[in-house]
């Protein structure tokens, strides 16, 4: 097993590359000498770049470094630490197809072929200046987290009156939609109980709210994007912002049951795109009795299926 010592190179050259703050842990190196295929022991030349997917990469971190990551570990490890190393640009995802479905099980990450040859030349006297030009061509993940704490907030406006800045970005815009523009004509006078923004900052809106209705955020990085109760109906909308991750799929459906298991029979499942050209990438893939809405058209509600319009279907 590792001495210690590649672990410990790994996590410098995540430094060298100017990575976040949250990606400069053991996870975050291991998950580098995994795609690299670096075994304790290896030198830095022999690098290499095959196609991993998450479960892969937990193996090989099990198999070579004897730190065996439980099975819901591999969320965290692809949006905390691959996500961040794609948009660093030394990982690449599905270099064999690009546009494989966002639920395929053949999902999988490398390393890019010109990161390959400055990771190689580690232990080289070259290695600094082929870093130099790596992230003078690529800004580095740190840089990027620097830039966007000086861009203009989102502003939203909460059902409740109360106004609230979140992160600046498409997501945080959609996100901005779904409360002014969707709940108000599909669920009005609905309370907001969680909203799930970008920088991971606001989370829980209303804890007591959650403690009412018996919600636990222990798996906070699972939860839907945004979560509003309509106590009128006795509704529980889980809302997703399917502007860059994927919408209510099976698997997502799936998911929100186990995590969302007491509340089940409250619970109205909503995928929201910013307009219907973003929606008809995803259509194939949305779940049966659940519901569409976009953004461009916010008087229409699309219903896949089921016996009802809208509502909650846990007790059929």
């Amino acid at each position: 097993m590792d001495d210690g010592k590649l672990t410990g190179e790994a996590l410098h050259t995540l430094e060298d590359l100017q990575v976040g703050r949250d990606q400069l842990n053991e996870r975050s190196a291991m998950t580098l000498l995994a795609l690299l295929q670096l075994k304790p022991g290896d030198s830095w030349s022999q690098a290499n770049n095959p196609m991993l997917g998450t479960r892969a990469i937990m193996d090989w971190i099990r198999d070579y470094y004897g730190v065996d990551y439980k099975p819901n570990t591999r969320e965290t490890i692809r949006r905390f630490t691959l996500h961040q190393f794609i948009i660093a640009g030394f990982v690449e995802e599905n270099f064999d197809k690009p546009d494989r479905p966002i639920n395929s099980p053949k999902w999988n990450y490398r390393i890019t072929t010109e990161a390959l040859s400055m990771f190689r030349r580690h232990d080289d006297k070259s290695y600094q200046r082929l870093l130099r030009l790596f992230l003078s061509a690529h800004p580095s993940y740190r840089s990027l987290t620097e830039e966007r704490k000086h861009m203009p907030k989102t502003p939203v406006k909460l059902p409740s009156g109360t106004a609230l800045d979140l992160s600046p970005s498409g997501q945080s815009l959609l996100i901005k939609a779904i409360i002014e523009e969707m709940l108000p004509r599909f669920a009005p006078g609905c309370q907001i109980a969680y909203i799930d923004d970008t920088d991971h900052k606001h989370g829980a809106i209303n804890p007591t709210l959650l403690n009412k209705l018996g919600i636990s955020m222990r798996a906070r990085e699972k939860a839907p994007d945004i979560i509003a109760w309509d106590e009128r109906r006795g509704w529980l909308f889980l809302m997703e912002a399917a502007s860059t991750h994927g919408p209510v799929d099976v698997t997502r459906k799936t998911e929100l049951h186990s995590l969302f298991a007491d509340q089940w029979d409250k619970a109205v499942l909503v995928s929201c795109f910013p307009d219907r050209k973003t929606m008809q990438k995803y259509l194939a893939q949305l779940a049966w009795e659940t519901e569409a809405w976009c953004a461009d058209t916010p008087d229409h509600m699309m219903h896949f299926n089921g016996s009802r319009f809208m509502g909650p279907y846990g007790k059929e």
